[in-house]
């Protein structure tokens, strides 16, 4: 009996310490988000760090952006053509094509890929720069790492992400025209006219660009986060780097919930 006990005690001390942990981290990256945006005044006075990081986060993802929307697109107007056909609405496969991508798949998928390809590299950035004491010599100079590597590619990744969550909604209906209509054999006037029609300025795309900017805050900080908290050791920047893509994608689709929420009601 006394050794089920102590069994039990020591899996809630466990616990208990696990969720310590995670409310300290927490705790860190809330001020390192306020250090980061106090510090983005010094790093947007130099925009040419920031169009960097841009061109690193944003123009290197185009192609696995492009052909990610390319084949999502195709698959869309498969998949709703053969659904709609059952209710002898075939014409609206524009709209479902369209409204899928504009509202959640663009700025979802957008931000998954972004994880995945931008977000692990910046983690792996610098955690080698701190694993390599290039921080610490930033600061014995009396440079802020923060102000200087940080808040650029924070930004960076903010504006990169809106921009390539619309591309990813426009090659996507562009391949889900040429599947309903040169391939299956839809009337092009139709797609297009009602996709116009059934498309709503503020209502579709104005939220899925609010996603996208929120989905770009959260990707872009946790990338960082992780790697300026990783242990300086080859094990630590590697779990930084997994940590990255799992919390992002966790927090990508928890915020797109709640998103979703406050904007259908």
């Amino acid at each position: 009996m006394s050794r089920l006990l102590s069994g039990f005690d020591s899996l809630l001390r466990g616990i208990g310490h696990r969720l310590v942990d995670q409310f300290w981290r927490l705790g860190s990256a809330a001020r390192f988000f306020a250090y980061t945006l106090i510090y983005s005044g010094e790093s947007l006075r130099r925009p040419n760090l920031v169009i960097r990081e841009i061109y690193f986060t944003g123009v290197l993802s185009l192609i696995i952006i492009i052909v990610s929307a390319f084949f999502v697109g195709m698959v869309l107007g498969l998949q709703g053509y053969n659904t709609l056909q059952k209710y002898g609405s075939s014409e609206a496969i524009g709209v479902l094509v369209a409204l899928s991508l504009v509202r959640e798949l663009g700025p979802v998928v957008t931000a998954l890929l972004f994880a995945g390809r931008a977000g692990t590299a910046i983690t792996a950035q610098i955690g080698l720069m701190k694993a390599t004491e290039q921080l610490s010599a930033m600061e014995m100079m009396a440079v802020s790492p923060i102000a200087r590597v940080v808040a650029p590619r924070f930004w960076a990744g903010v504006i990169s992400m809106p921009l390539l969550a619309s591309l990813f909604s426009m090659i996507g209906i562009l391949g889900g025209y040429l599947v309903a209509v040169p391939i299956i054999g839809v009337d092009g006037g139709a797609f297009w006219s009602q996709m116009q029609a059934s498309v709503d300025f503020r209502e579709d795309v104005m939220n899925g660009f609010i996603k996208s900017c929120v989905f770009g805050v959260a990707c872009a900080m946790i990338a960082l986060f992780e790697g300026y908290d990783a242990p300086p050791t080859a094990d630590g920047v590697s779990r930084a780097t997994t940590r990255t893509v799992v919390n992002s994608s966790l927090a990508v689709l928890g915020l797109d919930f709640v998103m979703t929420s406050f904007m259908i009601s």
